[in-house]
């Protein structure tokens, strides 16, 4: 597992031990990347459900301004933060070791990227999306990463874009609409 481009281009990236953590891999992180190049400089960023924290890093190492990194796993969060040091991106993250549920619930940030890549097959993606999209910036990003088959609800404000099939991943893009 590496970075692919950017300031840590090709930077290796240390894996969490176990089965709990599932590293996003190359062929999927470059298609979700190449389909946001142009707004990812200057963006502000969440790695939900961080593990490893390469989606985020991937963003960091391309130009986004700031990313926030949540996982509730410590052996994760120590992953990550060696992750973002190793890469030189430290001093443009916060590492957070809580509940993704309590972080949507109590954080005042807004992002302009969010990554979401929770547990599959637990209903996780339709309990949070409605709560992400109360934090995502106007006309932001959402990447979420489930089992093929996955099918959204709809979520008022927030607009299904695209989906990718990768093997057994499939990756949704969603686009919070304006609000005019």
């Amino acid at each position: 597992m590496r970075v692919i481009s950017g300031s840590a281009r090709n930077k290796p990236l240390l894996a969490v031990e176990g089965l709990d953590t599932r590293p996003t891999i190359d062929r999927v992180k470059e298609g979700i990347f190449s389909s946001v190049q142009f707004i990812i400089p200057g963006a502000k960023v969440l790695d939900l459900f961080s593990g490893t924290g390469q989606m985020g890093i991937e963003a960091l190492s391309r130009g986004a301004n700031f990313g926030v990194f949540v996982d509730n796993a410590p052996k994760a969060v120590d992953v990550t933060t060696k992750n973002l040091k190793s890469c030189g991106l430290f001093d443009k993250a916060r590492v957070v070791n809580m509940n993704s549920q309590d972080f949507l619930r109590t954080t005042k940030d807004n992002f302009d990227i969010v990554f979401l890549d929770p547990p599959y097959n637990m209903g996780i993606l339709d309990e949070i999306l409605p709560k992400v999209c109360e934090i995502l910036c106007e006309d932001g990003i959402i990447f979420a990463e489930s089992e093929l088959g996955w099918k959204p609800a709809e979520i008022d404000g927030l607009k299904l874009k695209k989906q990718y099939k990768y093997g057994k991943v499939l990756v949704s893009k969603f686009q919070k609409e304006s609000q005019e």
